[in-house]
C-alpha cells in the first residue's frame, strides 16, 4: 500500500513514473518526494534535460559545502570513494551521518540520481584533459581489448574521465566496415582464428606429447578452447578490415549456430525458459552497472552459448520491454525486467 500511494505521489511530479520499477519507486519516495513537494510549494517544477549554468553552480556549492561539513578533502574522494579503499569506510559513515543525498541535492529541483551523476561528471579531475597521444591511442586500444566496456576500469587504468575513454574509443573505431560480413571477410576470419587456436594448443601440448606424436596427431580444438579468450587485436589485424570486436562477435554467432546445429535457442518454450532465467539471474547479481555481471556464468542461464550470446539476448530484452530503458540505470533495467517481465512470462509459459 505504500508502494502504491509513493507512486501516486510522485506521478504528479514525474509523468512517467508508471514505467519504473518498484525497487527505484521505493529510493525515489526516500529521496525525492519531500524536496519535490517543497519545490511545488515555491511554485517550481520538477526539470529534466540540460543543466543549466545556474544549477551548475548550486551543484559546486553543495559540494563544497559538504566537505567543510564533514572534513573531506577532496571532491574527487567524496564522489569516487571507489578510488581510495583506504578511505572507503570513513568517507561513507561520514556521508550517512551528515545525510549526503540530502545536501548535494538542496536547491535543484530534479530527481537526486541525474543530479549526482552530474556532480560526478563536474568533479571528476581525469576530463578534459587535453587531445590523446598516439600511445595513449593504442593504450585504448589495447585495455578495451583486455576489458571491453568497462570504461569505469579503463578511466582508471588512462587517468581519463569514463565518458572521455568511451567516446574516443567510438571515434577510433568508426573509419571501421559496418556493412555485412562478405564470404572473403569471413573465410579470413576463420584461417585467422585457426591460426592463432593451433599455435596455442601446440605451444600447450609441446611439453605433454612426444615428438611422434605431435607429428601424427592432428590438434583437435574441443569446445571449451573454441570459446576461451582469443588474441582478438592479433586477430583485427589478419582480417583487416574489420575491427576486433566484430570479429569476436562474428566468431561468437559461428560458434553459436554450430553448437546449436542451427535450432533458434529463443523459440518456444525453451526460449521463453531462457528469458526467465536470465532475467532471475540478472536480478540476484544485485549489480549496479554491467560491468560487475559475470556473463561467463550467465551464459548457463541460456545454454551452451557464448556470453556474446547472453550479452545481445539481455539487450533486445531491455529494449522491447523496458520503456525508457535509456534514462534508467542497469540496476533499474533489471528491477523492472523481474518485476513486470517476469511474471508476464513464467504466466506464457
Amino acid at each position: 500500500t505504500d508502494l502504491d500511494a509513493a507512486r501516486q505521489e510522485l506521478e504528479e511530479f514525474i509523468p512517467h513514473v508508471k514505467n519504473i520499477s518498484d525497487s527505484s519507486i521505493r529510493k525515489m519516495a526516500g529521496r525525492d518526494l519531500t524536496r519535490f513537494k517543497q519545490f511545488k510549494k515555491q511554485g517550481i517544477a520538477v526539470k529534466f534535460g540540460r543543466f543549466t549554468q545556474k544549477e551548475n553552480n548550486q551543484i559546486r556549492k553543495n559540494v563544497e559545502e559538504f566537505l567543510s561539513l564533514t572534513g573531506i578533502d577532496s571532491a574527487e574522494k567524496l564522489l569516487f570513494t571507489s578510488r581510495y579503499p583506504e578511505d572507503k569506510d570513513t568517507v561513507h559513515r561520514l556521508k550517512t551521518q551528515h545525510h549526503f543525498c540530502e545536501k548535494i541535492s538542496e536547491g535543484i529541483p530534479r530527481p537526486w540520481r541525474l543530479i549526482y551523476y552530474r556532480a560526478r561528471k563536474m568533479f571528476d579531475p581525469n576530463n578534459y584533459k587535453g587531445r590523446y597521444t598516439n600511445e595513449e591511442k593504442e593504450k585504448l586500444k589495447k585495455y578495451q581489448a583486455l576489458h571491453g566496456n568497462d570504461w569505469k576500469k579503463i578511466s582508471e587504468l588512462m587517468s581519463r574521465s569514463n565518458l572521455s575513454v568511451a567516446m574516443k574509443f567510438s571515434e577510433i573505431k568508426s573509419a571501421i566496415n559496418y556493412g555485412p560480413w562478405t564470404k572473403e571477410e569471413t573465410q579470413k576470419l576463420m584461417h585467422a582464428v585457426e591460426e592463432v587456436m593451433r599455435r596455442k594448443l601446440r605451444t600447450e601440448n609441446a611439453n605433454s606429447l612426444s615428438p611422434l606424436e605431435q607429428s601424427n596427431r592432428d590438434l583437435w580444438i574441443d569446445r571449451e578452447k573454441l570459446c576461451q579468450q582469443l588474441p582478438w587485436t592479433e586477430i583485427e589485424a589478419k582480417v583487416g578490415s574489420r575491427y576486433w570486436r566484430q570479429c569476436k562477435q562474428k566468431w561468437n554467432s559461428i560458434l553459436t549456430s554450430k553448437m546449436s546445429k542451427g535450432q533458434q535457442l529463443y523459440r518456444g518454450t525453451k526460449g521463453l525458459q531462457a528469458k526467465i532465467n536470465l532475467i532471475k539471474r540478472l536480478y540476484e547479481t544485485k549489480a549496479e552497472d554491467t560491468s560487475e555481471v559475470n556473463w561467463e556464468e550467465l551464459s548457463n542461464a541460456i545454454g551452451d552459448v557464448p556470453r556474446a550470446y547472453v550479452q545481445a539476448k539481455f539487450y533486445k530484452l531491455k529494449v522491447s520491454c523496458v520503456p525508457f530503458w535509456q534514462r534508467k540505470t542497469f540496476s533499474e533495467i533489471t528491477d523492472y525486467l523481474f518485476e513486470k517481465k517476469l511474471p508476464e512470462l513464467e504466466e506464457k509459459l
